[in-house]
């Protein structure tokens, strides 16, 4: 306990605390908003790293830290930041810089999405045989109908076009125009009257709880910020029984994906979709891995897990 007081007690180390209780953050951003030196700025996540307040986790390059998802030491980080005043001068400046980083990393997102739209699908194809992940897809969504298909970051809508058929009704949510547009003609060609296409936000897409039969996240991952909000998300939308569909990258060391494809994330690991899926109050994961072509492309992982209880078809057989 000692060490932690002392670890927390200490005007930028709290500033630190505060700003990893809205998300993960690399230690180049963390000095930008601090306005302090990178080697300084790591000095103080040590100490809270070795006095168990946060986490420090690699990725690629670049290290990322977030506070620690250990329950007593989450609980303290918890009880000690909500005795900061609302109106506190430093942690608003904080949050301010906070919100020009991250408005700096959505220009950026935006205008990459903008320019590749159009050649998005020879992207995405650039690593793996995408008849190979699709069939994967398909053989972890399963064979029975869905009610309700909720694909997450749809991007230019293949997954709709891929498990529509299998669906009655289907939405596809993205925050980028051009995108939809190309998903709308997509969906469109591939006859799919159920698909439905909305400019919305991931994390907070204000659907209906509890509506979905299945949930897909192909591919969005490794582009955002907080990866657990956006389970946390899939998590609400889906119904009791419900399916979520996790396609993306292991973790892997191509750096230069961040500035030429905007990845935040440099991959995934099972234990790290695991505890957001736990969080998210999700049932036992599944993993199964498609590894590359060659030997300097990427292996695909596809993650599913279910929510507890009944799926509908179960439940209408049951009252039948």
């Amino acid at each position: 306990m000692v060490s932690v007081l002392r670890a927390a007690g200490e005007p930028t180390r709290l500033r630190v605390l505060a700003l990893l209780a809205h998300e993960e953050l690399a230690v180049m951003e963390l000095s930008q908003i601090l306005d302090q030196s990178q080697p300084r700025v790591s000095r103080h996540l040590k100490l809270l790293a070795e006095a168990g307040l946060i986490e420090r986790f690699p990725d690629g390059a670049w290290v990322f830290y977030r506070l620690s998802s250990d329950l007593p030491g989450r609980a303290f980080i918890d009880q000690m930041l909500d005795l900061i005043a609302d109106d506190d001068v430093d942690l608003n400046h904080d949050l301010e810089k906070l919100g020009a980083v991250r408005q700096g990393r959505e220009r950026e997102a935006a205008a990459y999405f903008a320019r590749n739209a159009p050649r998005w699908d020879e992207i995405r194809s650039l690593y793996v045989d995408e008849t190979e992940v699709e069939a994967a897809i398909l053989r972890a969504a399963g064979d029975q109908r869905f009610e309700r298909l909720i694909d997450l970051g749809t991007g230019a809508g293949r997954m709709l076009t891929l498990l529509g058929p299998l669906a009655d009704r289907a939405v596809g949510i993205d925050l980028s125009q051009q995108m939809l547009n190309i998903a709308r003609r997509h969906v469109t060609e591939a006859r799919l009257p159920g698909c439905e296409l909305r400019h919305g936000d991931i994390f907070a897409t204000g659907l209906t709880a509890g509506g979905a039969d299945l949930v897909v996240i192909h591919r969005v991952l490794h582009y955002l910020n907080e990866p657990g909000a956006a389970l946390a998300e899939a998590a609400r939308l889906l119904a009791p029984g419900g399916r979520l569909l996790i396609v993306d990258f292991a973790p892997h060391d191509l750096e230069y994906l961040r500035q030429a494809h905007q990845h935040r994330r440099l991959g995934f690991s099972d234990e790290e979709i695991a505890r957001w899926l736990e969080a998210a109050g999700l049932g036992a994961m599944a993993a199964d891995a498609l590894p590359p072509a060659s030997r300097e492309g990427l292996t695909v992982k596809i993650w599913t897990a279910r929510k507890a209880g009944e799926t509908r078809a179960l439940r209408q057989r049951s009252a039948a």
